[in-house]
């Protein structure tokens, strides 16, 4: 009889310490939601970024752009002095401040060429522009870097 007792005691203690490693997390991140995005190939980038996008590329930032009611993210890697660079939006998170103010972290990979690489020796300006599920912009944009291989 003590030996089942102690097997349900065992079995409820497990079931919360699991119900604990479930909920609490969850809890803890209340403001930070993923943002959903589709990174744009050349062809998709609307000719008003593509105008804007010239005074921005010699910086080394992430940027955020309103355009006909969608929003777009713009991670740059600033000047380089050859090709094999590149930039990867890895994901998006959004930091909710308070209910009408919220900021966002980008999370971007940088590659950089191997050293053995042949690359071509000009002048590149890596970057990637994402489209976002986003509804107003965000207050704040912070960039957060991982580079690569």
């Amino acid at each position: 009889m003590d030996l089942k007792r102690n097997q349900l005691i065992a079995l409820g203690i497990i079931l919360i310490i699991i119900l604990i490693l479930i909920f609490v997390p969850k809890k803890l991140n209340k403001g930070e939601k993923t943002v959903k995005y589709k990174v744009l190939e050349s062809s998709e980038i609307p000719e008003k970024i593509k105008e804007v996008l010239p005074k921005y590329l010699s910086e080394e930032r992430a940027m955020s752009l309103r355009l006909n009611d969608e929003i777009y993210v713009l991670v740059m890697r600033g000047e380089k002095s050859t090709s094999g660079y590149t930039v990867d939006v890895e994901k998006i998170v959004k930091d909710e401040k308070t209910e009408k103010e919220f900021g966002v972290v980008v999370h971007a990979k940088f590659k950089d060429p191997d050293p053995n690489d042949i690359v071509a020796q000009s002048f590149t300006y890596p970057f990637a522009i994402v489209k976002t599920n986003l509804k107003q912009m965000p207050d704040s944009i912070k960039l957060e870097v991982e580079y690569g291989e």
